[in-house]
């Protein structure tokens, strides 16, 4: 027995070291959580189907189609992207146009992960961080980019907002509900290393978003304004932090230049499509009759990461709580240290005046997630009780959101 399992004591826990783990650690080496997170909802694809194909390059061709659109369950998306084109050409109804287009970013978001995945294996461990860096979060940056392009700035603090609400309570909370159902008998243990990392990181996001808001209510109206665009540049340089890690090599399934082609192709089909998303949010907002907040602030968010928040669930139900914290407090913080201040300085650059005060419901709705999700996380353990709290915080805060009017419902109205 004890020759098949050695009891080792990390951080104040007993971790049992089976050979199962080893396999699993092994199997996903060179990959970060978000990635290992996706992948749960990948397929492999059949190689026999393009092999009768004489000529390489056409094999070659058909080979890539078949991974990159049909590597996924979520290919049956895939006639949303045609579709968000054709209605947008022929002048279809814009809530259809919006809600085609989320959809397709659904699928998106999971190949722009799987490629710069693919990408990694041929790169090494630094650009393959970097590119995790810049593509980690690329759903949410190319909507940022695009409604900063359009001067949106209401949409896109409510957008980001939204993105890390849901990995923080709906996400995380999700993910110890499950888990803590499905192993009812024992209890579910994770690293609190990592854990207490990435709270002290969005707690410095808290400071970061806290500070400009209050500094609107400090003094005069029309220079606060201005020092607080000021501050927020400057905190935006210095905060700039990228919270995803190797956590832990299937062989390449798309060459090195191809993997690139494809990339560049999918971003560039994502933030088509995110135009469409940011142009139409409001003609939807009015036919759905549903506040323009409460569709950035919930909806775009958890449609635009599926795979990745379903990809944390399941590894949640196979006791693998490491994985899923590191996706969703990993991407929380992406999103408050990188995409946030990424936003403000390619807003200083594009001479748009983007800052950090998310105004005074929406910067207190953050720092009570943080807190809430760093009391869960505290002590190394889980239980079903503790993400039963987090899902309700979250239904808490859509409810509030569904009911208050902010300045941009007005302004939509």
């Amino acid at each position: 027995m004890a020759s098949n399992q050695e009891c080792l004591l990390e951080n104040g826990n007993l971790v049992n070291d089976t050979r199962e783990e080893e396999e699993e650690v092994n199997h996903h080496h060179g990959k970060t959580a978000r990635q290992m997170s996706a992948s749960s909802l990948r397929r492999k694809s059949d190689p026999s189907l393009a092999a009768g194909v004489q000529n390489r390059h056409l094999r070659q061709l058909l080979v890539n189609l078949q991974v990159v659109l049909f590597g996924t369950k979520l290919s049956v998306l895939l006639p949303t992207i045609p579709l968000s084109i054709i209605a947008v050409c022929y002048g279809f109804g814009k809530p259809w146009i919006f809600a085609l287009s989320l959809l397709a970013i659904t699928l998106l978001a999971e190949r722009i992960s799987f490629l710069t995945e693919q990408i990694s294996y041929y790169t090494g461990p630094t650009v393959g961080g970097l590119l995790n860096a810049t593509f980690g979060n690329a759903t949410e940056l190319i909507i940022a980019i695009s409604a900063l392009s359009q001067n949106n700035i209401a949409l896109l603090k409510y957008s980001l907002l939204g993105s890390v609400l849901s990995n923080l309570l709906l996400v995380l909370g999700t993910s110890l509900f499950c888990g803590g159902l499905a192993n009812l008998r024992g209890e579910q243990k994770f690293e609190r290393r990592q854990a207490n990392v990435n709270s002290l990181l969005l707690l410095l996001g808290t400071f970061c978003h806290m500070l400009p808001m209050l500094l609107r209510y400090a003094g005069d109206s029309a220079v606060a304004a201005d020092q607080t665009l000021q501050i927020s540049r400057a905190f935006s340089i210095v905060s700039e932090v990228d919270g995803d890690e190797d956590v832990q090599e299937d062989a390449a399934e798309v060459g090195f230049w191809s993997g690139f082609a494809w990339l560049f192709v999918v971003t560039t089909i994502t933030a088509l499509l995110s135009e469409y998303v940011v142009g139409t949010i409001e003609d939807a907002s009015r036919s759905w009759g549903l506040s323009v907040s409460f569709l950035s602030l919930i909806l775009v968010p958890i449609l635009g990461n599926a795979a990745e928040h379903a990809g944390s669930i399941i590894f949640a139900l196979k006791n693998k709580l490491d994985i899923s914290l590191a996706v969703s407090l990993g991407s929380a913080t992406q999103i408050a240290m990188f995409v946030v201040p990424c936003c403000a300085v390619v807003g200083w650059i594009m001479g748009v005046n983007m800052d950090l005060n998310f105004n005074l419901i929406e910067t207190v709705s953050f720092a009570l997630a943080v807190i809430t999700a760093a009391f869960a996380l505290q002590d190394g353990t889980s239980h079903y009780v503790k993400g039963l709290v987090l899902i309700l915080c979250y239904i808490v805060i859509g409810i509030c959101f569904f009911v208050y009017e902010t300045p941009l419902d007005r302004t939509n109205k």
